[in-house]
């Protein structure tokens, strides 16, 4: 196995760990997730797809970590947004959305609006371990993810 391919599977491995911790969390512990928190899921999910078909088509193709660290950043951002949601005072967090179940039988514009910018229910620390919340760690793990691509980059230059 190649350096790349030895990262590319390891990029596949990290988002399943993130994506199985995602799911414990939600139907062990019974954490209900916001539309952020599944925003940010899909960006896991996409980048594990990237490096997945990197490793099925060449993984020293160099777009596939490219488009992962992308992909990565962009799961980043909706982290950030969701922390940014946490920290704002109380008379400043927006209104709570309608329910998921509405939203996804509802107009497609306001499902996207609150899979994007997020609702009150965003701004709820539901859990946090060792003082972090959860989309600080999921800001973590994309850091992780976009660190592992970066090195499949470096790795296929080679």
């Amino acid at each position: 196995m190649t350096p790349s391919q030895t990262f590319a599977a390891a990029l596949v491995a990290a988002t399943g760990v993130l994506l199985g911790s995602a799911l414990f969390m939600e139907h062990v512990m019974d954490l209900t997730p916001c539309p952020l928190c599944l925003m940010q899921r899909i960006w896991v999910m996409i980048v594990g797809a990237i490096a997945l078909a990197g490793l099925a088509h060449n993984p020293r193709i160099l777009i596939y970590p490219l488009l992962s660290v992308l992909a990565a950043t962009a799961g980043a951002g909706f982290s950030v947004r969701q922390l940014y949601l946490q920290s704002l005072p109380a008379d400043q967090v927006p209104s709570c959305g309608a329910p998921l179940e509405y939203l996804l039988d509802g107009p497609l514009a306001d499902l996207l609006r609150e899979m994007t910018l997020g609702g009150g229910n965003c701004a709820e620390v539901s859990f946090s371990l060792i003082g972090i919340s959860l989309p600080g760690w999921a800001l973590l793990g994309f850091l992780a993810l976009a660190g592992l691509a970066a090195l499949q980059w470096r790795a296929a230059r080679r």
